[in-house]
Protein backbone atom coordinates (compact mmCIF):
# COMPACT_ATOMS: atom_id res chain seq x y z
CA UNK A 1 0.00 0.00 0.00
CA UNK A 2 1.08 3.64 -0.80
CA UNK A 3 1.05 6.18 2.19
CA UNK A 4 0.40 9.68 0.37
CA UNK A 5 -1.40 12.86 1.11
CA UNK A 6 -3.14 15.92 -0.37
CA UNK A 7 0.36 18.59 0.52
CA UNK A 8 3.50 18.44 2.14
CA UNK A 9 3.41 18.03 6.34
CA UNK A 10 -0.06 16.64 6.53
CA UNK A 11 1.62 13.57 8.19
CA UNK A 12 2.96 11.20 5.72
CA UNK A 13 6.07 10.08 7.78
CA UNK A 14 4.73 9.86 11.07
CA UNK A 15 1.84 7.07 9.54
CA UNK A 16 4.83 5.29 7.06
CA UNK A 17 7.24 4.96 9.47
CA UNK A 18 4.70 4.03 12.44
CA UNK A 19 2.85 1.77 10.64
CA UNK A 20 6.17 -0.31 9.36
CA UNK A 21 7.24 -0.21 13.11
CA UNK A 22 3.35 -1.77 14.11
CA UNK A 23 3.28 -4.29 11.51
CA UNK A 24 6.80 -5.27 12.01
CA UNK A 25 5.75 -5.72 15.67
CA UNK A 26 3.28 -8.40 14.72
CA UNK A 27 5.76 -10.72 13.53
CA UNK A 28 5.20 -9.29 9.50
CA UNK A 29 8.10 -9.19 7.47
CA UNK A 30 8.14 -5.59 6.08
CA UNK A 31 9.48 -4.05 3.27
CA UNK A 32 10.01 0.07 3.34
CA UNK A 33 9.62 2.21 0.42
CA UNK A 34 10.02 6.13 -0.69
CA UNK A 35 8.81 7.31 -3.17
CA UNK A 36 11.25 10.25 -4.97
CA UNK A 37 14.59 11.50 -4.20
CA UNK A 38 14.62 11.08 -0.34
CA UNK A 39 17.43 9.80 1.84
CA UNK A 40 16.11 11.24 5.26
CA UNK A 41 12.93 9.01 5.33
CA UNK A 42 13.81 5.87 4.91
CA UNK A 43 16.50 5.88 7.14
CA UNK A 44 13.36 5.68 9.39
CA UNK A 45 12.07 3.39 7.72
CA UNK A 46 14.99 0.87 7.87
CA UNK A 47 14.88 1.63 11.57
CA UNK A 48 11.25 0.82 11.79
CA UNK A 49 11.32 -2.22 9.35
CA UNK A 50 14.90 -3.90 10.06
CA UNK A 51 15.84 -3.75 6.15
CA UNK A 52 17.08 -1.08 4.11
CA UNK A 53 14.37 1.66 3.03
CA UNK A 54 14.31 1.63 -0.77
CA UNK A 55 13.51 4.49 -3.29
CA UNK A 56 11.05 4.09 -6.07
CA UNK A 57 11.78 7.35 -8.23
CA UNK A 58 10.42 6.90 -11.81
CA UNK A 59 12.43 10.00 -13.46
CA UNK A 60 15.95 8.84 -11.89
CA UNK A 61 15.81 5.05 -12.76
CA UNK A 62 12.81 4.66 -15.53
CA UNK A 63 9.43 3.86 -15.37
CA UNK A 64 10.71 0.14 -16.04
CA UNK A 65 12.28 -0.20 -13.68
CA UNK A 66 10.39 0.80 -10.75
CA UNK A 67 8.30 -2.27 -10.34
CA UNK A 68 11.26 -4.34 -10.77
CA UNK A 69 13.13 -2.32 -8.11
CA UNK A 70 10.17 -2.70 -5.42
CA UNK A 71 10.11 -6.59 -5.97
CA UNK A 72 13.74 -6.94 -4.97
CA UNK A 73 13.25 -4.59 -2.52
CA UNK A 74 9.84 -6.42 -0.97
CA UNK A 75 11.43 -10.12 -2.01
CA UNK A 76 10.66 -12.15 1.05
CA UNK A 77 8.15 -9.91 2.55
CA UNK A 78 4.60 -10.17 4.22
CA UNK A 79 3.67 -6.52 3.52
CA UNK A 80 5.14 -3.73 1.68
CA UNK A 81 4.51 0.28 2.72
CA UNK A 82 5.24 3.08 0.24
CA UNK A 83 5.29 6.50 1.80
CA UNK A 84 5.03 8.97 -1.10
CA UNK A 85 6.54 12.63 -1.54
CA UNK A 86 4.15 15.78 -1.54
CA UNK A 87 1.11 15.62 -2.45
CA UNK A 88 -0.10 12.83 -4.22
CA UNK A 89 -0.26 13.72 -7.66
CA UNK A 90 2.88 16.51 -7.51
CA UNK A 91 5.32 15.17 -9.99
CA UNK A 92 8.15 16.71 -11.68
CA UNK A 93 7.40 20.30 -13.20
CA UNK A 94 4.16 20.69 -14.01
CA UNK A 95 3.55 17.36 -14.55
CA UNK A 96 2.21 14.48 -12.60
CA UNK A 97 5.10 12.08 -13.65
CA UNK A 98 7.52 10.82 -10.51
CA UNK A 99 4.47 11.89 -8.74
CA UNK A 100 3.38 9.31 -5.78
CA UNK A 101 0.10 8.51 -7.92
CA UNK A 102 2.54 7.93 -10.61
CA UNK A 103 4.30 4.89 -8.72
CA UNK A 104 1.43 3.73 -7.57
CA UNK A 105 -0.30 3.35 -10.77
CA UNK A 106 3.25 1.39 -11.76
CA UNK A 107 2.34 -0.71 -9.07
CA UNK A 108 -1.23 -1.05 -8.71
CA UNK A 109 -1.09 -0.19 -5.22
CA UNK A 110 -4.09 0.97 -3.41
CA UNK A 111 -3.60 4.16 -2.02
CA UNK A 112 -3.96 5.66 1.95
CA UNK A 113 -4.66 9.14 2.15
CA UNK A 114 -3.43 10.71 5.24
CA UNK A 115 -5.37 14.06 5.45
CA UNK A 116 -4.40 16.96 8.38
CA UNK A 117 -7.84 17.68 10.12
CA UNK A 118 -6.41 20.33 12.32
CA UNK A 119 -9.19 23.08 11.74
CA UNK A 120 -11.80 21.38 9.70
CA UNK A 121 -14.40 18.64 10.06
CA UNK A 122 -16.97 18.67 7.45
CA UNK A 123 -14.72 19.92 4.92
CA UNK A 124 -12.37 16.87 5.19
CA UNK A 125 -14.85 14.80 3.12
CA UNK A 126 -14.87 17.59 -0.06
CA UNK A 127 -10.53 17.06 0.51
CA UNK A 128 -10.80 13.67 0.13
CA UNK A 129 -13.31 13.21 -2.59
CA UNK A 130 -11.35 15.31 -5.03
CA UNK A 131 -8.38 13.49 -4.61
CA UNK A 132 -10.03 9.86 -4.94
CA UNK A 133 -11.68 11.28 -8.23
CA UNK A 134 -9.30 13.22 -9.59
CA UNK A 135 -7.54 9.82 -11.56
CA UNK A 136 -9.44 7.10 -12.19
CA UNK A 137 -6.26 5.00 -12.23
CA UNK A 138 -5.53 5.79 -8.69
CA UNK A 139 -7.22 3.85 -6.44
CA UNK A 140 -7.68 5.68 -3.21
CA UNK A 141 -8.61 3.08 -0.56
CA UNK A 142 -9.05 4.39 2.68
CA UNK A 143 -8.41 7.71 4.60
CA UNK A 144 -6.27 8.56 7.75
CA UNK A 145 -7.02 11.74 9.96
CA UNK A 146 -4.01 13.04 11.78
CA UNK A 147 -4.06 15.82 14.05
CA UNK A 148 -7.38 14.91 15.11
CA UNK A 149 -8.27 17.05 18.29
CA UNK A 150 -11.31 15.44 20.19
CA UNK A 151 -13.77 12.83 20.06
CA UNK A 152 -16.11 14.94 18.96
CA UNK A 153 -13.98 16.22 16.08
CA UNK A 154 -13.36 12.39 15.31
CA UNK A 155 -17.06 11.93 14.94
CA UNK A 156 -17.74 14.49 12.88
CA UNK A 157 -14.98 13.25 10.19
CA UNK A 158 -15.91 9.93 10.55
CA UNK A 159 -19.94 11.00 9.83
CA UNK A 160 -18.58 13.06 6.57
CA UNK A 161 -16.19 10.68 4.96
CA UNK A 162 -19.18 7.74 5.35
CA UNK A 163 -21.29 9.92 3.45
CA UNK A 164 -18.75 10.42 0.61
CA UNK A 165 -18.06 6.28 0.70
CA UNK A 166 -14.54 6.68 1.63
CA UNK A 167 -13.40 4.04 4.58
CA UNK A 168 -11.76 5.77 8.04
CA UNK A 169 -8.86 3.23 8.72
CA UNK A 170 -7.72 5.31 11.41
CA UNK A 171 -7.52 8.69 13.70
CA UNK A 172 -4.89 10.59 14.63
CA UNK A 173 -4.89 12.87 17.94
CA UNK A 174 -2.36 15.53 17.83
CA UNK A 175 0.57 14.39 20.09
CA UNK A 176 3.65 16.40 20.32
CA UNK A 177 5.32 13.52 21.91
CA UNK A 178 6.36 12.18 18.15
CA UNK A 179 8.08 15.16 16.81
CA UNK A 180 11.16 14.58 15.56
CA UNK A 181 13.58 17.30 15.32
CA UNK A 182 14.31 19.23 11.81
CA UNK A 183 17.02 21.34 10.48
CA UNK A 184 18.03 23.38 7.13
CA UNK A 185 17.13 20.39 4.94
CA UNK A 186 14.80 18.68 7.31
CA UNK A 187 14.69 15.58 9.36
CA UNK A 188 17.98 14.98 11.43
CA UNK A 189 18.87 11.73 10.27
CA UNK A 190 18.32 8.63 12.21
CA UNK A 191 21.90 7.77 11.94
CA UNK A 192 22.95 11.06 13.67
CA UNK A 193 20.61 10.45 16.83
CA UNK A 194 20.38 6.33 16.75
CA UNK A 195 19.12 5.81 20.30
CA UNK A 196 16.75 8.61 20.37
CA UNK A 197 15.52 7.79 16.96
CA UNK A 198 14.80 3.97 18.15
CA UNK A 199 12.66 5.32 20.82
CA UNK A 200 10.81 7.76 18.42
CA UNK A 201 10.04 4.77 15.72
CA UNK A 202 8.84 3.50 19.27
CA UNK A 203 6.66 5.65 19.95
CA UNK A 204 5.18 6.01 16.33
CA UNK A 205 4.46 2.28 16.10
CA UNK A 206 2.86 2.64 19.50
CA UNK A 207 0.55 6.15 17.92
CA UNK A 208 -0.31 4.29 14.93
CA UNK A 209 -1.51 0.77 16.28
CA UNK A 210 -3.93 1.90 18.83
CA UNK A 211 -4.75 4.90 16.81
CA UNK A 212 -5.43 2.95 13.13
CA UNK A 213 -7.23 -0.77 12.16
CA UNK A 214 -4.22 -2.65 11.22
CA UNK A 215 -6.47 -5.27 9.98
CA UNK A 216 -8.01 -3.22 7.52
CA UNK A 217 -5.10 -1.90 6.53
CA UNK A 218 -3.68 -5.10 5.82
CA UNK A 219 -6.44 -6.58 4.21
CA UNK A 220 -6.14 -3.30 1.90
CA UNK A 221 -2.82 -4.09 1.14
CA UNK A 222 -3.96 -7.46 0.18
CA UNK A 223 -6.18 -6.62 -2.53
CA UNK A 224 -3.51 -4.97 -4.64
CA UNK A 225 -2.66 -7.30 -7.61
CA UNK A 226 0.46 -9.52 -8.04
CA UNK A 227 3.35 -7.48 -10.03
CA UNK A 228 4.13 -9.61 -13.32
CA UNK A 229 7.76 -9.13 -14.78
CA UNK A 230 11.30 -10.12 -13.15
CA UNK A 231 12.48 -8.98 -10.17
CA UNK A 232 15.90 -6.20 -10.54
CA UNK A 233 18.71 -7.99 -10.22
CA UNK A 234 22.16 -5.50 -9.97
CA UNK A 235 24.24 -6.17 -13.54
CA UNK A 236 27.80 -7.90 -13.22
CA UNK A 237 30.00 -7.20 -16.07
CA UNK A 238 29.37 -10.41 -17.83
CA UNK A 239 25.67 -9.15 -18.26
CA UNK A 240 26.77 -5.93 -20.15
CA UNK A 241 29.79 -7.93 -22.71
CA UNK A 242 29.05 -7.36 -26.02
CA UNK A 243 28.10 -3.67 -25.63
CA UNK A 244 30.88 -2.22 -27.30
CA UNK A 245 31.09 1.06 -24.40
CA UNK A 246 30.83 -0.85 -21.07
CA UNK A 247 32.85 -3.95 -22.66
CA UNK A 248 35.68 -1.75 -22.49
CA UNK A 249 34.99 -2.03 -18.48
CA UNK A 250 34.28 -5.23 -17.83
CA UNK A 251 36.07 -6.57 -14.67
CA UNK A 252 39.48 -8.22 -14.24
CA UNK A 253 39.84 -10.78 -12.09
CA UNK A 254 40.50 -10.11 -8.41
CA UNK A 255 38.36 -8.08 -5.85
CA UNK A 256 39.29 -4.26 -5.45
CA UNK A 257 37.85 -2.45 -2.11
CA UNK A 258 35.97 0.58 -2.62
CA UNK A 259 35.62 2.54 0.42
CA UNK A 260 32.36 4.36 0.62
CA UNK A 261 32.40 7.11 3.21
CA UNK A 262 29.28 6.43 6.51
CA UNK A 263 29.33 8.27 10.00
CA UNK A 264 27.38 10.85 11.25
CA UNK A 265 28.66 13.90 8.63
CA UNK A 266 27.78 11.18 5.23
CA UNK A 267 24.15 9.27 5.73
CA UNK A 268 22.81 9.53 2.36
CA UNK A 269 23.13 6.81 -0.17
CA UNK A 270 20.80 4.34 -1.78
CA UNK A 271 21.11 0.48 -0.96
CA UNK A 272 21.50 -0.42 -4.64
CA UNK A 273 24.57 1.56 -4.89
CA UNK A 274 26.44 -0.74 -2.76
CA UNK A 275 24.65 -3.86 -4.05
CA UNK A 276 25.98 -2.87 -7.65
CA UNK A 277 29.75 -2.23 -6.67
CA UNK A 278 29.81 -6.05 -5.39
CA UNK A 279 28.12 -7.32 -8.92
CA UNK A 280 30.80 -5.16 -10.86
CA UNK A 281 33.61 -6.97 -8.31
CA UNK A 282 34.14 -5.08 -5.94
CA UNK A 283 34.69 -5.49 -1.92
CA UNK A 284 32.74 -2.49 -0.34
CA UNK A 285 34.21 -0.98 2.96
CA UNK A 286 32.48 1.47 5.10
CA UNK A 287 34.71 4.15 6.80
CA UNK A 288 33.58 7.13 8.85
CA UNK A 289 35.82 10.79 7.67
CA UNK A 290 35.16 12.31 11.51
CA UNK A 291 36.68 9.42 13.01
CA UNK A 292 38.77 7.31 10.88
CA UNK A 293 42.26 8.03 10.34
CA UNK A 294 42.96 5.96 7.50
CA UNK A 295 41.41 4.54 4.64
CA UNK A 296 40.16 1.05 4.43
CA UNK A 297 43.10 -1.64 3.70
CA UNK A 298 43.65 -2.12 0.37
CA UNK A 299 41.00 0.75 -0.97
CA UNK A 300 40.96 1.13 -4.51
CA UNK A 301 38.54 3.46 -5.39
CA UNK A 302 36.76 5.93 -2.73
CA UNK A 303 32.54 7.24 -2.67
CA UNK A 304 31.81 10.04 -0.77
CA UNK A 305 27.88 10.35 -0.78
CA UNK A 306 25.59 12.88 0.08
CA UNK A 307 24.92 14.00 3.83
CA UNK A 308 25.21 17.30 6.04
CA UNK A 309 29.86 17.84 6.26
CA UNK A 310 28.15 21.83 6.99
CA UNK A 311 27.45 20.59 10.57
CA UNK A 312 30.51 18.77 10.97
CA UNK A 313 32.83 21.00 9.16
CA UNK A 314 35.19 21.37 12.04
CA UNK A 315 35.63 18.21 13.18
CA UNK A 316 36.31 17.29 9.21
CA UNK A 317 38.90 19.35 9.70
CA UNK A 318 40.51 18.51 12.38
CA UNK A 319 40.57 15.11 10.84
CA UNK A 320 44.12 15.76 8.87
CA UNK A 321 45.53 12.44 8.36
CA UNK A 322 42.41 10.97 6.53
CA UNK A 323 42.08 14.84 5.06
CA UNK A 324 45.92 14.23 3.55
CA UNK A 325 45.49 10.53 2.23
CA UNK A 326 42.26 11.57 0.61
CA UNK A 327 44.08 13.87 -1.37
CA UNK A 328 46.86 12.02 -2.41
CA UNK A 329 45.19 9.03 -3.18
CA UNK A 330 46.19 7.61 -6.67
CA UNK A 331 42.45 5.77 -7.63
CA UNK A 332 39.46 7.20 -8.77
CA UNK A 333 37.10 9.03 -6.33
CA UNK A 334 33.22 9.47 -6.95
CA UNK A 335 31.81 12.21 -4.90
CA UNK A 336 27.66 14.18 -4.74
CA UNK A 337 26.81 17.04 -2.61
CA UNK A 338 28.46 16.59 0.90
CA UNK A 339 31.74 14.33 -1.38
CA UNK A 340 32.08 17.65 -3.31
CA UNK A 341 32.38 20.16 -0.07
CA UNK A 342 34.31 17.62 1.37
CA UNK A 343 36.89 17.58 -1.49
CA UNK A 344 36.99 20.86 -1.71
CA UNK A 345 39.81 23.41 -0.95
CA UNK A 346 37.52 24.66 1.82
CA UNK A 347 34.15 24.68 3.41
CA UNK A 348 32.79 27.66 5.48
CA UNK A 349 36.43 28.53 6.00
CA UNK A 350 37.48 25.16 7.34
CA UNK A 351 40.25 23.25 5.42
CA UNK A 352 38.98 20.25 3.67
CA UNK A 353 40.72 17.73 1.23
CA UNK A 354 42.10 19.90 -1.46
CA UNK A 355 40.98 17.79 -4.18
CA UNK A 356 38.63 20.12 -6.17
CA UNK A 357 39.77 23.25 -6.75
CA UNK A 358 36.73 25.46 -5.38
CA UNK A 359 35.41 26.78 -1.99
CA UNK A 360 32.15 25.43 -0.14
CA UNK A 361 30.07 27.82 1.97
CA UNK A 362 26.52 27.71 3.71
CA UNK A 363 23.70 30.00 1.90
CA UNK A 364 20.48 30.82 2.87
CA UNK A 365 19.14 29.82 -0.55
CA UNK A 366 17.37 25.86 -1.41
CA UNK A 367 18.44 24.51 -4.24
CA UNK A 368 16.02 21.59 -5.12
CA UNK A 369 15.08 19.62 -8.29
CA UNK A 370 15.67 17.03 -10.61
CA UNK A 371 18.23 17.52 -13.27
CA UNK A 372 18.73 16.46 -16.62
CA UNK A 373 22.43 16.95 -17.19
CA UNK A 374 25.10 16.35 -20.15
CA UNK A 375 28.73 15.64 -18.77
CA UNK A 376 31.34 17.84 -20.36
CA UNK A 377 34.32 16.10 -19.92
CA UNK A 378 35.55 12.57 -19.22
CA UNK A 379 35.87 11.26 -15.62
CA UNK A 380 35.67 8.16 -13.77
CA UNK A 381 32.19 8.18 -13.98
CA UNK A 382 31.42 10.02 -16.90
CA UNK A 383 32.17 10.25 -20.45
CA UNK A 384 32.02 13.78 -22.99
CA UNK A 385 28.37 14.19 -24.17
CA UNK A 386 26.86 11.24 -21.86
CA UNK A 387 23.55 12.27 -20.16
CA UNK A 388 22.67 11.69 -17.17
CA UNK A 389 19.46 11.87 -14.79
CA UNK A 390 20.17 13.38 -10.69
CA UNK A 391 18.74 15.49 -7.87
CA UNK A 392 19.92 18.47 -6.27
CA UNK A 393 19.21 19.40 -2.85
CA UNK A 394 21.45 21.58 -0.62
CA UNK A 395 21.80 24.71 0.80
CA UNK A 396 25.48 24.87 0.35
CA UNK A 397 26.99 26.45 -3.09
CA UNK A 398 30.60 26.09 -4.72
CA UNK A 399 32.96 28.41 -6.46
CA UNK A 400 35.04 26.60 -8.57
CA UNK A 401 38.01 27.20 -10.27
CA UNK A 402 37.88 25.93 -13.39
CA UNK A 403 35.27 24.45 -16.08
CA UNK A 404 32.29 22.88 -14.76
CA UNK A 405 31.63 19.07 -15.38
CA UNK A 406 27.76 18.83 -15.94
CA UNK A 407 25.53 21.47 -17.51
CA UNK A 408 21.71 21.59 -17.59
CA UNK A 409 19.12 24.05 -18.68
CA UNK A 410 19.24 26.94 -16.85
CA UNK A 411 22.79 25.77 -15.21
CA UNK A 412 26.16 23.91 -14.38
CA UNK A 413 27.47 22.26 -11.50
CA UNK A 414 30.72 20.05 -10.93
CA UNK A 415 34.60 19.21 -11.29
CA UNK A 416 36.05 16.31 -13.75
CA UNK A 417 39.61 15.26 -14.28
CA UNK A 418 41.08 11.42 -14.69
CA UNK A 419 40.56 11.01 -11.01
CA UNK A 420 37.67 12.58 -9.34
CA UNK A 421 34.01 12.60 -10.65
CA UNK A 422 32.43 15.58 -7.44
CA UNK A 423 29.20 17.51 -8.54
CA UNK A 424 26.49 18.11 -6.41
CA UNK A 425 23.91 15.78 -8.56
CA UNK A 426 22.52 12.98 -6.74
CA UNK A 427 22.75 10.19 -9.22
CA UNK A 428 20.61 6.75 -8.59
CA UNK A 429 23.20 4.11 -10.22
CA UNK A 430 20.02 1.15 -10.81
CA UNK A 431 19.37 3.73 -13.42
CA UNK A 432 22.56 4.09 -14.97
CA UNK A 433 24.80 0.09 -13.80
CA UNK A 434 27.51 1.38 -15.67
CA UNK A 435 28.90 4.19 -13.50
CA UNK A 436 29.66 1.20 -10.91
CA UNK A 437 31.35 -1.03 -13.32
CA UNK A 438 33.35 1.89 -14.25
CA UNK A 439 34.53 2.97 -11.37
CA UNK A 440 35.77 -0.92 -10.34
CA UNK A 441 37.06 -1.47 -13.54
CA UNK A 442 39.54 1.78 -13.10
CA UNK A 443 39.87 1.06 -9.20
CA UNK A 444 42.05 -1.95 -10.54
CA UNK A 445 44.82 0.25 -12.53
CA UNK A 446 44.45 3.74 -10.65
CA UNK A 447 46.83 5.07 -12.82
CA UNK A 448 45.19 4.73 -16.52
CA UNK A 449 41.36 5.48 -16.51
CA UNK A 450 39.76 3.36 -19.42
Amino acid sequence: MVIAAPSSGCGKTTVATGLMAALRARGLRVSPHKVGPDYIDPGYHALAAGRPGRNLDPWLVGEELVAPLFLHGAAGCDVAVVEGVMGLFDGRGDTGFASTAHVATLLDAPVVLVVDAARQSRSVAAVVHGFATFDPDVRVGGVVLNRVGSDRHEELCRSALAAAGVPVLGAIRRDDAVATPSRHLGLVPAAERRTEAVAAVDRLAALVARSCDLDALLRLARSAPPLGGPSWTPPTPAATRGRPEEAATSAAPGRPVVAVAGGAAFTFGYAEQAELLRAAGAEVAVFDPLRDTRLPDGTGAIVIGGGFPEVYAAELAANEPLRQQVAAFPGPIAAECAGLLYLCDELDGQRMCGRVPGRARMTSRLTLGYRDAVALRRSPLTRTGERLRGHEFHRTAVTYAGEPLFRWDGGHDGYGDPGVTASYLHLHWAGAPRLAQRLVSSSRSPSVLR
